[in-house]
């Protein structure tokens, strides 16, 4: 018989800082993915080389992993998580337009933005629902996103088609999983973490799956 899948008892205190770090999440993440749709607008109207997105991800990422764990604590700290975001969607603006131009590219972006969309508040929703512990997940997900990265770096020189589609379809299970992950962590967790860190690792994971959903969608309509 399964056992059930109680929480431990916390403070007040706790369950209030909790509740802030949630709140506080959600409304820089809103903020943040408007930012971003305004930025991937602008890259888009620029017509900003397909080189964009590289530098923007690698300088999103340099920022995530060194600046922002300085500054989390801090006032700059937010404005940091938006030049992260802001890059990371002017980054979008050479692959928006790749597929903006194919035939069926409009609905291709519609799709993927909203089922990117409807996993995040699928997952999310959920975990904050069912208030699950879904830090059993931290070492698979870990595991699986070097194994993908590894695979990724690979086919840059294997030119793989196959493998490029297996390669987004395990990002988007593995950003859910991330998903379910972090949101889980904020329910049960929420008065130890940062929520400027947690909107920039649901941000992400968002990113990734909507990257990954444009190059399947693109290819099951025959537009890749």
């Amino acid at each position: 018989m399964a056992t059930p899948n109680y929480m431990p008892a916390r403070t007040t205190e706790a369950v209030l800082a909790t509740n802030k770090v949630i709140r506080n999440t959600y409304t820089l993440l809103s903020m943040t993915l408007l930012f971003s749709a305004v930025m991937a607008g602008v890259s888009t109207v620029m017509a900003m080389p397909p080189a964009t997105y590289l530098i923007c991800v690698f300088g999103a990422l340099g920022m995530a992993w060194f600046v922002l764990p300085r500054t989390a604590n801090s006032a700059n700290g937010i404005w940091v998580v938006f030049a992260i975001t802001g890059l990371l969607g002017f980054g979008l603006g050479p692959i928006l337009n790749m597929y903006l131009s194919l035939p069926n590219g409009p609905q291709v972006v519609g799709a993927a933005l909203g089922g990117t969309g409807a996993i995040f508040l699928g997952l999310s929703g959920y975990a904050l629902m069912t208030r699950k512990d879904f830090n059993f997940l931290g070492g698979f997900l870990f595991t699986g996103f070097i194994v993908v990265l590894l695979a990724a770096l690979a086919n840059i020189f294997l030119q793989i088609p196959a493998l490029t589609l297996t390669i987004s379809a395990a990002v988007v299970l593995i950003m859910s999983g991330f998903i379910l992950y972090d949101t889980s962590r904020m329910v049960r967790e929420g008065h130890t973490v940062n929520y400027l860190v947690m909107t920039v690792s649901l941000y992400l994971s968002m990113f990734n799956i909507f990257v990954s959903l444009l190059q399947l969608l693109g290819f099951a309509s025959g537009d890749d």
